[in-house]
């Protein structure tokens, strides 16, 4: 028999490729799904303003469904269904974003993890503070933690229309600021805007989260299995007072980050395969009874862990259907110039526009100049004035947790989504146009050093 030939097969793949892979489809998505929110954003205004305008609030607050089977039914609106459901799927994504980036990404390390993570804390605390500073003792005080939230996906959108001219280094920064963000927002939510707690119904949600831990320990694989345990927990903490959102993220978090089968039994498997084939190559009629197909499968399936596959299949049912029937179901609010002099809108927008960037630049600047972190290459202090500014296009998350935090006083809810809208367009705004400035800028420095350097190389050897 002819020796048989060497192989190239791709696998295993390069480190690097395995990091960096998640984070480009990652980065992809939430672009496109940028686009899909504005869309959704403008018909909501669109309805809302004309018209339309009964229609559309029948639709999402007047109408019921309903789950479940006789004496044992949940009913709840469509609004309530998009925002305490559905949700809950966006909420578990950002708790598996969340540990990527914990477990081999950007916060991974203390090294990479301080510059964002600072940065992140500023642009929460300044601007709950300049809100607080506003509206301190009167009603609608509770929105402090409207402000300090930053929606990826619309700034992903901004950095994607500048191309590659943007740094790396700096859409990295603002990726894992916005995670960090997101972490420090699923905090407040579970602290500041949850009930008293049902402690039986919070016993068995624990009980919940303590046999999806033990399955996936003895490696339980059965999908079917954790979507049946999920559904009991989300309903135990619905029933709890505390948010349902938060056991999506909890459960995110408890997804394996690590493959169960490593990339070289893979390697192996489809070698084996392959070698089996050449064999059979001048055969007639081979016999494929002898190939484990099955095995295969499986080990194709587990050389990838649990988190990646999760999140590249619900990262895109999340930003181009969750996402977007959340802006639909929550962006639609009368403008009025009453509404946008409201107090409320008012202090929300100042948090948005002079909060943000005002505590992302000044806690980087302390955190770079103590020593502790450095800036990324490339990236230049009007960079980061630039991305202080885009983190202060909050929209989702903002009108999220406005919802939670005017449900005592609703009559100020619509004051507070037109200055979640009215900050974040201006804080966009300001950011292009701030990034423009500084990317043309460090252009002109880079174009300068290239004509300047062959003149000082020759005087050198002169």
């Amino acid at each position: 028999m002819a020796a048989k030939p060497t192989t190239n097969l791709p696998l295993p793949k390069r480190p690097i490729e395995t990091i960096t892979r998640p984070l480009r489809r990652f980065l992809e998505i939430e672009s496109s799904s940028g686009v899909a929110l504005l869309i959704c954003t403008g018909l909501a205004l669109i309805a809302a303003n004309t018209q339309l305008a009964e229609y559309y609030h029948h639709l999402w607050e007047g109408t019921d469904a309903v789950v479940g089977i006789a004496g044992y039914e949940l009913r709840l609106s469509l609004h309530h269904w998009i925002n305490d459901a559905l949700m809950t799927l966006f909420f578990f994504v950002v708790g598996l974003e969340i540990k990527r980036e914990l477990v081999a990404g950007e916060l991974s390390t203390f090294a990479k993890a301080i510059l964002p993570a600072v940065a992140a804390l500023g642009g929460m605390v300044v601007p709950a503070l300049i809100y607080l500073a506003l509206k301190y003792g009167q009603p609608g005080e509770r929105g402090w933690g409207v402000p300090m939230a930053t929606d990826i996906a619309f700034v992903v959108g901004i950095l994607a229309l500048f191309g590659p001219r943007v740094p790396i280094g700096l859409k990295i920064f603002l990726l894992a600021l916005a995670i960090v963000d997101d972490i420090g927002a699923i905090i407040v939510i579970a602290l500041a805007y949850s009930d008293s707690p049902n402690q039986t119904a919070l016993a068995l949600a624990a009980a919940g989260f303590g046999l999806t831990y033990l399955f996936n320990r003895i490696g339980v694989r059965t999908v079917g299995i954790y979507v049946v345990i999920g559904a009991g927990i989300w309903l135990a903490v619905l029933q709890s007072g505390v948010h349902p959102t938060i056991a999506g993220v909890l459960l995110g978090l408890l997804t394996p980050a690590s493959a169960w089968i490593g990339r070289t039994t893979l390697s192996e498997a489809l070698s084996a395969i392959y070698h089996r084939l050449l064999d059979d190559r001048d055969t007639t009629a081979p016999d494929l009874s002898h190939y484990d197909f099955k095995q295969l499968e499986f080990a194709v399936r587990e050389s990838t862990s649990p988190l990646v596959r999760l999140e590249t299949q619900l990262h895109p049912w999340v930003g181009f259907v969750i996402m977007p029937l959340f802006a639909l179901s929550n962006a639609g609010v009368p403008v009025e110039v009453r509404a946008i002099s409201d107090p409320v809108a008012v202090a929300v927008a100042l948090g948005l526009v002079l909060g943000k960037p005002l505590g992302i630049f000044t806690f980087s600047f302390i955190a770079v100049q103590l020593g502790f972190a450095k800036l990324p290459d490339r990236v230049t202090w009007k960079m980061i004035g630039a991305a202080g500014c885009l983190g202060g296009i909050g929209f989702t998350m903002a009108l999220f947790i406005a919802n939670l935090a005017f449900v005592e006083v609703p009559e100020l809810l619509p004051a507070g989504k037109i200055g979640i809208l009215v900050g974040s367009l201006i804080s966009a705004i300001l950011g292009s146009s701030l990034l423009m400035a500084a990317m043309i800028q460090d252009r002109w420095k880079m174009e300068a050093e290239q004509r300047n350097e062959p003149a000082a190389t020759g005087s050198v050897m002169a």
